[in-house]
């Protein structure tokens, strides 16, 4: 069954260094920065995030991902039963989740520019989210290690959280009621 293990770092503002870290450690862009549209579906209940489990369908682009996660193993790396498949007709697809009781719960979006280095397995993705700046670690552990130790991050900087965890406590050191992780649209002058 495919696994995930991946570690968050939070990132400053300005991406200029840790792009300039990237080149240097020679990861170049295997996908262009580009916008993603998230949403989490969960029963009335929410079973599925009381069983630390996910199920996201994600809009990149034209394209239409749906994932499911299952809970998280005890770690300094966040690992995870991952499975995806790509949906046609993601409003159809929406509608078949509501009939079988699963409805938005949480919706997010990000920027996501995603980066590799030539003949290594994991990829380093950076993510420009309404809540700061993150870089994803995603691989073998000591593939994670390495990596964010070369790019200056110790164990001490890894985040395990998920983006709707890391928006939660944003909103708690901000005093903000907790929504959905959206950009705010600028309205016409």
């Amino acid at each position: 069954m495919p696994n995930e293990i991946e570690i968050k770092l939070a990132l400053p503002e300005n991406l200029t260094e840790i792009r300039r870290k990237l080149r240097e450690e020679g990861f170049g862009v295997s996908k262009k920065r580009i916008h993603e549209m998230n949403v989490v579906f969960d029963t009335s209940g929410s079973v599925l995030r009381q069983g630390g489990k996910l199920l996201r369908l994600r809009q990149v682009g034209r394209s239409s991902i749906l994932t499911f996660k299952g809970p998280p193993k005890p770690g300094k790396h966040k690992s995870r039963e991952e499975l995806e498949t790509d949906i046609p007709d993601a409003p159809a697809f929406e509608k078949i989740l509501s009939r079988l009781g699963y409805n938005p719960t949480f919706r997010y979006e990000k920027f996501r520019t995603e980066l590799e280095r030539t003949g290594e397995q994991g990829v380093v993705t950076l993510d420009e989210t309404p809540i700061g700046n993150f870089l994803e670690i995603e691989g073998a552990p000591r593939w994670i290690d390495r990596n964010a130790k070369a790019l200056g991050f110790s164990t001490r900087d890894y985040i395990t959280k998920s983006y709707g965890s890391l928006y939660v406590d944003y909103c708690a050191a901000y005093g903000v009621q907790p929504t959905h992780m959206l950009f705010k649209r600028r309205g016409k002058a």
